[in-house]
């Protein structure tokens, strides 16, 4: 079906070169040209269109969702991969959206962003990173330093990265919170619906935030996921509504193209391009309508959801869960893609059209306007009162408290700050953080430190932990993530996500920092559920990434340290690991500010005829190791301990991706020379009570005899030390095997 008639003296757009197939106009659609497409429906200096049932907005409308079909499924065929058919069920809303003004675009699914990268396009953002055609835009799709094949950090005007399911509404409420006068709308797939982290998460932010509803969630009710029929394929239409109104959602508005299908199409899912023109037209008005009706609703106190109910892959190549993915043989030339092109094909002076108002909208290009695209003033910390402890055993401090002191201060400079933690700040040492920021909750409650306005967020899930703090910082505020080390692993996949994106970033914006707290050894009662610092393997892959930081305090004051500097970084993302148990200071500052900056420092040496350096990570780890050096030196042995603070810089430059990163590229590793200094011996023993793979960096540069004493399993026992020697971490243990590599 052609969509619009042009006047045979139109010329071709620069930005179409590239398109595979134009309309040629039909006389029945000459009229309807005429009437409705002969000027922008937004307005020179105007950023939407007047009324969602003017005419010829309602007709323009049609054709950007027209565009946006084409360009998903003409992108993806040109390189016979990717994931046309899920956008283009939800491609009149979003175009509704762009009509309507609202830019601050976001989705939960990864598979949308080649109708994403269409949508950008179309109002000009891409050209920021080059891309003015349609076929620049083919060739640099699922390319490197291109398009993709999921969204990332580094695509103008999209304001979050999209992979793995139940991430996305996260940045939506984090936009929403920082921005309570912007709209933030979050497409939602189905098929990620039956994830449980997303209708969870909402639920918690609404109940701590219930001014915060400028976020809408767009379900985009498809019928189907990847391979298969959607898991909320069989609910009737009153039983999506009554799950949403029981989650809380005031407002539920479900637009069902069912309900305007005069094609006769079987089934509960129906494709309105198969519609007649100008039941088609009846449908857009429908949508248009229902988007402002639900973007005006959530911007005015309730919240809201839409609903979209339309046939996965309408308007593609194929429907159903076939439209999903592209296959090797889905190019250009082959016969039901250029039949859907074709369909879809819009005139030069369509294409004119829909780029005019996609330009206009929102006030100019996403990548312009967005709210991602620059920097969120942050309040001034001053300096941070950091309290320097006195080298010695008595008296022992708690590293998690003396931190918490110092994000209490930083809370109360920054009223956007937000603190996360699923498990309880009490529980962890920084009970004094509820003190001063409290607990959001509507409950006030002094017992337990909590209060409407307080700024601890404390849902009983790692994901919308990790989820509020990691989408916070991408979005440009401050936040601290808390966690229990066993449980991180709940919310590690949207901070790898984050993170990421933050390498990827063209703006500044605050590290993502984490505070992971109760490590294994500390948990010898609870037994092996709560003994997983396994953990670290993630951590300590993604250091070469380029922008991740572990950072492994060994007392109350270097993790004051620590925090001090994760604070003055940018796109990073930095952990924290230290124990909430009373602990010797064993640095000054000066000596942690140095561990920093060269990865680790020296703690103790004694002489001796020969010298054996353990390498230690960890602060309670520390325990067995001093006990071994004495052991050592009462037998003549020198002995050495080196407390590695900052794994990450005692890699060599060629090991960490480190230049890739576009902002804050961190390029600060120790020399060889300093490298040979600090553990130069006869021997080397790497001590960590958490996962080897965070002592690599050592044991590739070290050329001595050298061990691992590491983390094995968890287990129930009635002490930490218990627990160190059932997995071989005693002094017994490290002098034996000291003194095998020795001789």
């Amino acid at each position: 079906m052609t969509t619009a008639i042009t006047p045979p003296s139109a010329s071709m757009p620069d930005f179409c070169a590239g398109i595979q197939h134009f309309g040629t106009g039909a006389a029945e659609l000459e009229a309807e040209w005429t009437q409705s497409g002969q000027s922008a429906a937004i307005a020179p200096g105007q950023s939407a269109i007047a009324s969602p049932s003017d005419p010829a907005a309602v007709y323009q409308t049609l054709l950007a969702a027209d565009a946006l079909r084409y360009l998903t499924l003409q992108v993806t065929a040109s390189k016979e991969s990717g994931h046309p058919g899920g956008f283009a069920s939800i491609a009149d809303a979003i175009a509704a959206l762009v009509m309507l003004g609202y830019k601050n675009l976001i989705t939960e699914v990864g598979h949308h962003a080649p109708g994403f990268y269409s949508t950008v396009f179309l109002d000009s953002s891409l050209e920021a990173m080059g891309i003015r055609t349609v076929g620049a835009m083919c060739d640099r799709f699922r390319e490197t330093h291109g398009l993709l094949g999921h969204l990332s950090g580094q695509i103008p005007g999209l304001l979050s990265p999209a992979g793995p399911l139940g991430q996305g509404q996260h940045f939506a409420m984090a936009g929403a919170k920082l921005h309570p006068d912007t709209l933030f709308p979050v497409t939602i797939g189905d098929g990620g619906l039956g994830e449980p982290y997303i209708m969870s998460s909402m639920g918690h932010f609404h109940t701590a935030y219930p001014q915060a509803t400028n976020f809408l969630p767009i379900l985009v009710w498809n019928g189907f996921s990847q391979e298969h029929h959607s898991m909320v394929s069989t609910k009737s239409n009153a039983a999506m509504v009554a799950y949403w109104e029981g989650n809380g959602f005031e407002q539920v508005i479900l637009l069902d193209a069912k309900d305007y299908d005069d094609a006769g199409q079987t089934g509960d899912y129906v494709d309105s391009t198969a519609f007649s023109r100008s039941q088609r037209l009846v449908f857009t008005q429908a949508v248009l309508e229902a988007v402002d009706q639900a973007a005006k609703s959530a911007l005015s106190g309730k919240l809201t959801v839409l609903i979209v109910k339309q046939l996965k892959g309408a308007g593609v190549h194929k429907r159903g869960a076939q439209s999903h993915n592209l296959y090797p043989g889905d190019g250009l030339e082959k016969d039901y893609i250029v039949e859907a092109l074709k369909a879809r094909s819009l005139t030069p002076a369509a294409w004119e059209l829909v780029r005019t108002n996609f330009a206009r909208a929102g006030g100019g290009p996403a990548s312009q306007i967005a709210v991602t695209e620059s920097e969120l003033p942050l309040a001034d910390l001053g300096q941070l009162p950091l309290q320097e402890f006195p080298v010695g055993p008595d008296p022992m401090q708690v590293a998690t408290t003396a931190m918490g002191a110092l994000v209490g201060y930083v809370g109360q400079q920054d009223p956007t700050f937000v603190v996360t933690n699923a498990d309880g700040n009490a529980a962890s040492g920084i009970n004094n953080i509820n003190q001063v920021l409290k607990i959001v909750h509507p409950t006030v409650d002094a017992t337990y430190f909590q209060e409407p306005g307080g700024q601890v967020y404390e849902p009983l899930s790692e994901d919308a932990c990790a989820g509020m703090a990691a989408a916070q910082a991408l979005l440009g505020g401050r936040t601290l993530w808390c966690s229990y080390e066993s449980f991180a692993i709940n919310g590690l996949p949207i901070w790898q996500t984050v993170t990421q994106a933050m390498a990827e970033l063209r703006r500044l914006t605050p590290s993502t920092i984490c505070l992971f707290t109760a490590g294994a050894l500390e948990q010898g009662r609870n037994g092996w559920t709560h003994q997983r610092p396994e953990v670290e393997n993630y951590f300590a892959a993604m250091l070469r990434n380029g922008n991740v930081f572990a950072l492994f305090p060994v007392d109350a004051n270097g993790i004051q340290v620590c925090y001090d500097w994760a604070l003055n970084t940018r796109n990073k993302g930095i952990t924290i690991t230290a124990s909430k148990s009373p602990l010797p200071i064993r640095t000054t500052f000066a000596q942690n500010r140095e561990a920093l900056e060269k990865g680790a420092i020296a703690l103790q040496s004694t002489p001796g005829d020969q010298t054996v350096v353990f390498a230690v990570i960890g602060d309670m780890m520390l325990l067995p190791v001093l006990e071994a050096a004495r052991t050592l030196a009462e037998a003549g042995m020198g002995c050495k301990i080196v407390a590695v603070v900052n794994p990450r810089r005692l890699y060599r430059p060629s090991d960490v991706a480190w230049e890739t990163c576009t902002q804050a590229a961190d390029d600060g590793f120790l020399s060889d020379a300093e490298f040979t200094s600090l553990f130069a011996g006869d021997a080397l023993i790497g001590v960590t009570g958490g996962s080897s793979a965070m002592l690599e960096p050592v044991m590739l540069r070290s050329t001595q005899p050298r061990d691992t004493f590491a983390w094995k399993r968890g287990e129930t026992t009635a002490s930490a030390a218990q627990l160190f020697a059932f997995n071989g971490l005693t002094a017994e243990a490290l002098v034996a095997r000291a003194k095998a590599l020795l001789s």
